[in-house]
């Protein structure tokens, strides 16, 4: 790990994500959403939002995942980020976040409710910076971690994207 992501992860209090990269929350709301003002498929009361900070190296990736939210990714700093979505009709979409705007980077991204998504660096030996938002905030309840089968069955289309970013 080089001196500027170890400053970044000792600095910052980071902690190993499991679908892997850095990560340390940031933020939890107060109040809270009842159980019963929520759609069936939440299993308890939630926060109104969450957010944390996120640091992937190129080295590493962020498997694919899902979760029962919208999440708003924010980008801070390194090199761009590609978030690598499969929405509910099946398309697979690469959206790159960071400043480079003529290189149709954005520094902000929405990954919509119950899509498949990971990320990845594609900058050798660099890092991205980011920062995730989650509402209704989030709890590990909503968090799915793709297994490899199931999802190259389910998308066949996507099998070598989904092959390369799950364990």
């Amino acid at each position: 790990m080089n001196q500027e992501i170890q400053e970044l992860v000792e600095s910052l209090e980071l902690l190993p994500h499991p679908e892997g990269g850095f990560y340390k929350e940031v933020y939890r709301s107060k109040k809270v959403i009842a159980k019963d003002a929520l759609p069936d498929d939440f299993s308890g009361d939630r926060n109104y939002c969450t957010s944390i900070y996120f640091l992937l190296t190129s080295e590493n990736f962020s498997a694919f995942h899902r979760i029962k939210q919208d999440e708003i990714w924010h980008f801070y700093g390194g090199s761009s980020l590609s978030v690598h979505v499969i929405d509910a009709a099946g398309d697979y979409t690469e959206h790159k976040v960071g400043m480079n705007f003529s290189n149709g980077e954005q520094p902000q991204l929405v990954v919509p409710a119950g899509c498949w998504f990971a990320s990845s660096v594609s900058t050798k030996d660099s890092y991205a910076f980011v920062g995730c938002t989650v509402a209704p905030g989030f709890d590990f309840e909503d968090f799915e971690l793709a297994e490899r089968t199931n999802l190259q069955e389910e998308y066949p289309q996507h099998a070598d994207i989904i092959h390369k970013l799950t364990r």
